[in-house]
């Protein structure tokens, strides 16, 4: 993909995870997809967004900046909800979170196979223990 289909390509994924489409999520993931520190698959990631959006029903990504490199992709993003469900073993507290992420992908054939990033919830969670 040129860099400028790489950055469409990432804003449709942003799209289909702002409106909790699972289904299209996983149609953009590499069935063995790899992300750093985590499970691995496709099933391990849905699993975890399915945990989020359980808890976070309204959590939704804005795209801050984006950097392409070859089939690479960094992006920074600011991500919001309010904590409706147990996360985490956090039961629901009704905050609102307002979170930085940082992700790393690479992408082959229109679907993520490597990731990095701050998908571990840390500031997420500090700010639901505050």
């Amino acid at each position: 993909m040129t860099p400028d289909a790489l950055r469409a390509w990432y804003e449709d994924y942003l799209e289909v995870c702002n409106r909790h489409d699972l289904a299209g999520i996983r149609e953009r993931l590499a069935p063995d997809v790899r992300r750093a520190h985590l499970p691995r698959g496709a099933d391990a990631w849905i699993d975890g967004i399915e945990e989020l959006m359980a808890a976070f029903p309204d959590y939704q990504w804005k795209r801050i900046t984006v950097v392409v490199e070859g089939d690479r992709l960094a992006a920074h993003l600011r991500a919001r909800g309010t904590h409706r469900g147990a996360f985490r073993g956090i039961p629901a507290t009704g905050r609102h979170v307002n979170v930085a992420e940082f992700a790393f992908y690479r992408i082959a054939a229109g679907r993520i196979t490597e990731y990095a990033g701050t998908a571990d919830h840390a500031d997420l969670l500090a700010q639901l223990r505050d």
